[in-house]
């Protein structure tokens, strides 16, 4: 397909769901429900290339109200690749998504092996990286300071949110806290939040997603909470390896290595606490 033929526009909620379809056959096992959190998140941020009313390509590129960004969801069609399609839309990607941001805000991806060179040509600088773990849920009786999150606990969940995503996410909290067969965890020691996590319904199983404490043991209490809460299925939780707890925690647990991706970074990264982030909250949003 000749490049000047191609148009980038914005998708719909529709077409999105057809990325998220898409994840899946690349593996990703995304979220059952991430279509309604993603798109409710920023009904602006997805962007794709389509032939007649057929999406060929997209990807998300989300705003958080201005004060950071992020690239995911990146996806060609296996019938259109390697014809510069992609090439064009991440580039016109980053273009739009730098338009929709402050001066100076910086930009987020997790980019796959594979692709982290073109990314790095593409201004971006890996940070550390994110390996996927896969367990299986087993019976855990819960730390007493372990309590599921509550409307009540909004704010001060968003709060501690933002000190671990770098920035803000209100209107991506109100989604992901929600969401249908997920359970939203949190540990209160001497009545503040000193971690949460969330559990949620995977295509195949579950994944926990974000996974943030202030300590190792808190980390423990709130993993253990999400594997009772899973049965006996499956579940997949992605750290920075960056975090050195992080890694001994999935080697303890018996967590078997699926894959990895890269977290990089256009422009400043955000000043946020990695070394208390266990689990990152997913590759499409970050």
């Amino acid at each position: 397909m000749p490049l000047d033929t191609v148009t980038i526009q914005k998708i719909t909620k529709e077409d999105l769901h057809t990325l998220i379809v898409w994840a899946a056959q690349e593996g990703w096992n995304p979220g059952k429900y991430d279509v309604e959190a993603f798109w409710n998140t920023d009904p602006d941020g997805f962007y794709g290339v389509k032939v007649g009313d057929d999406l060929i390509a997209g990807g998300a590129i989300v705003s958080y109200e201005g004060a950071f960004g992020f690239m995911g969801l990146f996806i060609v069609h296996p019938s259109y690749r390697n014809q510069g399609i992609g090439h064009e839309l991440w580039h016109q990607r980053k273009k739009f998504l730098l338009a929709r941001l402050q001066k100076n805000a910086s930009i987020g991806m997790d980019g796959v092996v594979a692709m982290q060179p073109f990314y790095q040509a593409g201004g971006f600088a890996i940070s550390f990286r994110d390996e996927r773990y896969e367990f299986v849920g087993q019976p855990y009786e819960p730390s007493k300071n372990i309590t599921p999150i509550t409307s009540g606990d909004f704010q001060s969940i968003a709060a501690f949110d933002a000190r671990h995503f770098g920035v803000p996410r209100i209107v991506f909290l109100q989604q992901w806290l929600k969401m249908l067969e997920s359970k939203a965890f949190k540990y209160i020691h001497q009545e503040t939040v000193a971690g949460y996590a969330v559990i949620r319904k995977a295509l195949q199983g579950y994944k926990i997603g974000p996974l943030f404490a202030q300590k190792p043991t808190i980390a423990e209490a709130l993993f253990e909470a999400c594997l009772n809460f899973a049965g006996n299925a499956a579940v997949y939780l992605d750290i920075p390896t960056i975090n050195e707890d992080a890694v001994k925690l999935v080697k303890k647990y018996g967590g078997q290595y699926r894959f990895e991706c890269a977290r990089m970074y256009h422009g400043a990264e955000p000043n946020y606490l990695i070394q208390n982030v266990y689990g990152i909250t997913t590759f499409e949003l970050g």
